[in-house]
């Protein structure tokens, strides 16, 4: 009777009533990117609200792109999976003086229906050559810094 006793205590102290949810990114995406109106909110006003962007457009510096991602753990028949329970991004274009220009707001829904290209850019020859003998020395002497390997520095 003990033994069950002291069974049920430890499994029932380990439950939780409430669910955990993990947030990455900004909090409240939707309801803080309403704030914002387009020919009138400037920068400042964009990073007062929702803060600095987590990224910002690799070709266009003008564009600001925030994150927002909640995942709770799922049930105990799941082995503790992650469940994924919004994945929300806000895309901000601002124009030349600071205003902002276009918002748009993707939900998971909107992200699932995106379609992504296949195609993949092939590298040229002259530039990895270039970058192997750019980047050669700086090997060589990570590798061995005393030349004894290669027999490259003086006895």
């Amino acid at each position: 009777m003990k033994i069950l006793l002291i069974i049920l205590t430890i499994f029932l102290s380990s439950c939780k009533l409430n669910k955990v949810v993990n947030h990455h990114g900004i909090h409240n995406l939707e309801n803080k990117s309403k704030q914002l109106t387009i020919n009138e909110s400037n920068i400042n006003q964009i990073r007062k609200i929702l803060g600095p962007p987590s990224s910002t457009s690799f070709f266009n510096n003008d564009i600001l792109i925030y994150l927002e991602r909640k995942t709770s753990n799922s049930k105990l028949l799941k082995l503790g999976k992650k469940k994924l329970i919004a994945n929300n991004v806000l895309l901000l274009e601002i124009d030349s003086r600071g205003m902002l220009k276009t918002k748009e707001f993707l939900d998971q829904e909107d992200l699932n229906r995106l379609e992504f290209t296949k195609k993949t850019t092939k590298s040229t020859v002259a530039q990895e050559s270039f970058v192997s003998k750019a980047l050669s020395g700086v090997i060589t002497k990570i590798d061995d810094p005393l030349g004894k390997k290669r027999g490259t520095l003086g006895k």
